[in-house]
């Protein structure tokens, strides 16, 4: 009974916290504009959660371990509620989203003013509009206030610390050996299940405008599809806290321990169970040692662990490969935004109805093709490599599924329409918006009659306009049209129909290769416990989320990010001067340089592969010349030796010895 419970709330746990990390990442875009910061600082927010877990994760795996593992993980799961309310805290604090607009919303559109103003430079700021300096720099020092997001998901990560490495273990302690693979699948796959409705919950939330019930909803002037839009973000991380505190509940009323024998195990489990030697190695934390003798034994189990070669190799390609996945994973629906030119809601909305849920059943299958197949450690590894391979082929060929860049003049393409990226904001000006005193700093976007975004009306040399709010028309353009009677609306151009028809296809690929990739995760995972020696079990994975947050986890979204950074076309500018947030990147070099460096990293972990390889069947041949009773197999052959073993000799003097070379044996690898 135990067992199923501690199942159910460990899975909701995982449930929990996949469920704030996705949305967290289903935010990027929101907060980058919020808080006018570039992608590279979006990174060092989202590794901020991986610091919080560098900061205590060796020690909780290792301490933990001989202490009550639920309530440490209840402990965990209350701590990463507070930090996502934390999170979520600037939203109260700061003043309103202010966005650069030239747009009125007034009803009377005798109002507008011309969009294209003629008095001195001196007299007008950004767009022509008359501010008031002390009033445009009052909220500036609110745009650090993304040090509270960034504090909050600190203290998330350390919450989070515990739920793994304890509850594995834990579960792979009291669950026999033959289930241990299943369980784990199961876990893991409740795990995947939890960014499903992250995304949708990020969906949602960005259809949401962020200053919801505090401004007229009729004065804004922009749509979710718009580069200037922010969601509100803030709303997904309070409803993210409140599942993550109800998660922490049931661990609170589990046992310390569970019981060696129930009375409801099987005959079968009984007489494999009852005063089985591997029992010892089975229930650490029943071990009543004190605190200094523990931190004694720390350093010489740790020398321990990191002097098994299979394990180095094994940490060296998961880390590599875990920087392409977390990468790739934190920038994807970012990516569909800016290259498929999707907004921010239908992206994360296609993320966790199409792509999440291919992981999910990618996870759970791997898991049972490991049970019915009964794979060894050599099974599981070219097992988990070959679905890599795969999924790394497939994966080449979103190289070709590739967008034309927007057409906006002076920045993709010239006035007169000649394709020829600029980064020179001066590109902006021509001889038809001469006459106009124009900001080359603001986004205003409008969509000409001739198919062509203009970075501002200003920019477009529109002197009058009709309409307010979103059915704003510009006339008069004198960069639209020779004649300078053509018309503008609000808003970018839609994109172009290659675009559209392109994108389903990357939609199907990414689905197929998110499973096939997905395949290999639970073998993979099970390679690292059956590895190591069971009572090694708990740090091994402790110290193995430790050094794959530190040199995965938290580099990884902040290279990514500064490198798609470098791809950006157009900055937008922060009130008081800065650049804030990127408003349009070159698709094309942000594809090169987004699946090239995923694709790249991948590259790298197979090479490493080649050594694992070897050096694991060298130790299996080792192993079989060493006279060993029986070939080294895990799941349920090695099972059913075992139980044979033990009840030919169960009254024999020689139970201890053999049963611990059994052990040994089955734990090298």
């Amino acid at each position: 009974m135990h067992n199923c419970c501690f199942l159910l709330a460990l899975s909701f746990a995982y449930f929990a916290k996949a469920l704030s990390g996705s949305y967290m990442k289903s935010t990027i875009t929101q907060l980058e504009r919020r808080f006018d910061i570039p992608s590279y600082l979006i990174g060092v927010i989202d590794g901020s959660f991986e610091i919080g877990n560098l900061l205590v994760i060796a020690f909780v795996s290792y301490f933990g371990a001989k202490l009550h593992r639920p309530k440490m993980i209840a402990l965990g799961c209350v701590l990463m509620s507070i930090g996502t309310f934390i999170i979520a805290l600037p939203h109260f604090i700061i003043g309103r989203y202010e966005f650069e607009t030239s747009v009125r919303w007034v009803v009377n559109s005798t109002l507008n003013p011309s969009p294209c103003p003629v008095s001195s430079p001196a007299d007008v700021t950004q767009g022509g509009k008359p501010q008031v300096p002390v009033r445009g720099c009052e909220g500036e020092s609110n745009l650090s206030m993304w040090i509270y997001v960034l504090l909050g998901n600190v203290l998330r990560g350390i919450g989070e610390t515990p739920v793994q490495p304890l509850g594995i273990s834990y579960i792979d302690d009291f669950a026999t050996e033959e289930n241990a693979a299943l369980y784990v699948g199961c876990v893991q796959t409740i795990s995947v299940v939890g960014p499903v409705f992250g995304y949708l919950l990020g969906s949602l939330c960005a259809k949401i405008y962020v200053d919801i019930g505090f401004v007229s909803m009729e004065s804004i002037t922009i749509t979710p599809a718009d580069a200037r839009w922010v969601g509100a973000w803030w709303l997904g991380y309070l409803i993210a806290g409140v599942i993550t505190l109800l998660s922490a509940i049931p661990f609170w009323f589990l046992p310390r321990s569970l019981p060696r024998c129930p009375e409801r195990c099987t005959p079968e489990q009984t007489s494999f169970i009852k005063d089985s030697p591997l029992l010892k190695d089975k229930y650490p934390a029943e071990n009543k040692s004190s605190f200094i003798e523990m931190a004694k034994d720390f350093v010489p189990t740790l020398r321990t662990l990191l002097g098994h070669p299979i394990y180095l190799i094994y940490l060296c390609v998961t880390i590599i490969q875990l920087n392409s996945l977390i990468g790739m994973v934190t920038y994807k629906p970012k990516y569909i935004e800016q290259h498929f030119r999707q907004s921010a809601s239908k992206a994360n909305f296609l993320m966790g109805v199409i792509n999440i849920p291919a992981v999910a059943l990618g996870m759970f299958s791997g898991g049972l093709l490991m049970k019915r197949m009964k794979l060894n450690i050599m099974g599981a590894a070219k097992f988990a490599f070959g679905t890599s391979l795969i999924g790394y082929i497939l994966s080449l060929f979103f190289f070709a599924m590739s967008c034309e860049n927007a057409k906006v003049a002076g920045v993709t393409v010239s006035y007169n329409s000649v394709d020829t990226i600029s980064y020179d904001k001066h590109s902006v000006f021509t001889g038809c918006n001469s006459d106009c005193f124009c900001s080359a700093s603001d986004w205003d976007p409008i969509c000409g009659d001739n198919g062509i975004t203009y970075v501002s009306p200003c920019l477009a040399g529109c002197t009058s306009s009709t309409g307010s709010g979103k059915n704003t028309v510009f006339s008069n353009c004198s960069c639209v049209g020779v004649a300078g009677n053509f018309t503008a609306s609000t808003g970018q151009c839609p994109h172009t129909d290659d675009c559209d028809r392109m994108f389903p296809y990357f939609l199907a690929l990414s689905v197929i290769t998110s499973f096939i990739i997905s395949l290999g995760g639970t073998p993979g995972y099970m390679i690292l416990i059956r590895c190591i020696k069971p009572q090694l079990k708990s740090l091994a994975l402790g110290f193995h989320a430790l050094a794959t947050r530190t040199l995965a986890g938290i580099p990884a979204p902040i290279y990514f990010g500064a490198i798609i950074d470098t791809t950006c076309l157009k900055w937008g500018q922060k009130r008081c001067g800065g650049i804030g947030a990127c408003r349009i990147y070159n698709t094309t070099a942000y594809r090169i340089a987004y699946l090239g460096l995923t694709l790249s990293l991948r590259t790298i972990s197979f090479i490493i592969c080649v050594p694992g390889f070897i050096l694991l069947s060298r130790q299996l041949k080792k192993e079989e010349r060493n006279g060993a009773h029986r070939p080294l197999a895990n799941g349920g052959a090695e099972l059913e030796v075992l139980r044979k073993e033990e009840f030919m000799i169960s009254n024999s003097d020689q139970l201890q010895p053999t049963s611990d070379n059994s052990t040994d044996r089955e734990t090298q690898l």
